[in-house]
């Protein structure tokens, strides 16, 4: 039987391989299913469908935008979020200054004119001609029956809105956590709690979720896809859904500590009292594990050296087969073709990488045993 770090291990290396597959195909990874309406509740606060005159916006929503968040705004999950409605998420001044500077893997477009960011944001607004899906979205969940009615519309906004973070079925994305699982769904016997952090989003460290601005209607809805999908979760067949956190409390303390002040190499980056201290607050079971194993969002160096013999260095911000960019310590974007430049990359998470073949079964749940002391 395989080991379970090993379970672990390939979970993550599939999830990075993923990514990458994602991130150098663009466009090509899209996937679209037959267009359908949506329910009428949903429909009732669209916004107007694209006309003639946004054909500026869309043509640079086309050459800027589609590669990563598809020709019909539909997003390319995980790695790219769909755009449409957006604008229930951010101002026309927050989507300006994002598109100016960029975020994550997204690079910034400094100088966009700004009749062409207007263009773009006019065209953001609209909705697309057609009702993009994505296959194994809520509609025909493989993991669930059929949705009607109010959950059908909850799941078509989820889909939009929500999945990017917390996946498809509502258990769990690339950031966001299961909400099947998720203490205040569980507890929350009339949506109230579910509605009022949708409305007012979450601003906290590791807890970082954008308002949304849905009516009424349109938040029970989501409340009702998010109560089916729990149901569908609870009833599933064939064992447990997921890890326990008690499934990951096996470990020996004191032999941990050891392992991560020796052998392991763990002291070398990190402090228990510096950049770890209060880590077991803020995540606990499989996601620290995960983060253990191959902590993603940790923030890469590059150092990039012109033609020139100039060398500029800062955090990476974006790099392909074409393109390799950063953020200086300004916060300003800069971009080359890689043809053009040399750079060298330092990644945090290549040490994390390396101790992969070195783990024992004994290690992976000491290491966590001492990790989960850190509160």
């Amino acid at each position: 039987m395989k080991r379970f770090w090993d379970v672990a291990i390939l979970a993550v290396a599939a999830g990075f391989f993923a990514f990458t597959v994602l991130a150098f195909r663009g466009s090509q990874s899209l996937v679209h299913a037959a267009a359908s309406s949506m329910n009428a509740a949903a429909q009732a606060t669209a916004a107007p469908v694209a006309s003639a005159g946004d054909k500026a916006g869309a043509a640079s929503y086309a050459k800027r935008c589609a590669i990563c968040h598809g020709d019909q705004r539909e997003g390319i999950l995980p790695a790219f979020p769909p755009l449409i409605g957006i604008k229930r998420q951010m101002t026309d001044v927050q989507l300006t200054d994002l598109i100016h500077k960029g975020k994550g893997r997204m690079p910034g477009f400094p100088a966009l004119p700004n009749d062409e960011i207007t263009a773009l944001l006019n065209y953001l607004a609209t909705t697309p001609s057609i009702t993009p899906t994505i296959a194994g979205g809520p509609q025909g969940n493989r993991r669930g029956p059929q949705l009607t009615g109010e959950a059908a519309a909850g799941g078509a906004l989820f889909l939009q809105n929500c999945a990017f973070c917390h996946g498809r079925d509502a258990m769990g994305g690339e950031t966001g956590p299961d909400l099947t699982q998720s203490k205040l769904v569980l507890t929350d016997t009339d949506g109230s709690k579910i509605a009022q952090v949708v409305r007012e989003g979450r601003n906290e460290p590791d807890k970082k979720m954008p308002a949304f601005q849905f009516s009424g209607q349109e938040l029970n809805s989501l409340v009702a896809f998010i109560r089916a999908r729990e149901v569908a979760a609870a009833a599933m067949k064939g064992g447990r859904r997921g890890v326990e956190v008690a499934d990951l409390q096996t470990g020996n303390v004191d032999a941990g500590k050891k392992y991560f002040n020796g052998a392991g190499g763990c002291a070398k980056c990190h402090s228990p009292t510096g950049d770890l201290a209060g880590i077991a607050r803020r995540f606990e079971g499989l996601q620290l594990e995960e983060r253990m194993l191959y902590p993603r969002g940790a923030k890469s160096k590059v150092a990039v050296t012109l033609s020139s013999g100039e060398t500029v260095s800062g955090t990476l911000a974006y790099l392909d087969e074409f393109t390799v960019g950063l953020k200086d310590a300004n916060g300003t974007y800069k971009s080359w073709s890689v043809d053009n430049v040399k750079y060298k990359v330092d990644s945090p998470v290549e040490a994390h990488v390396e101790q992969f073949p070195k783990y024992t079964d004994d290690d992976v749940h000491n290491l966590m045993a001492y990790l989960q002391t850190l509160r």
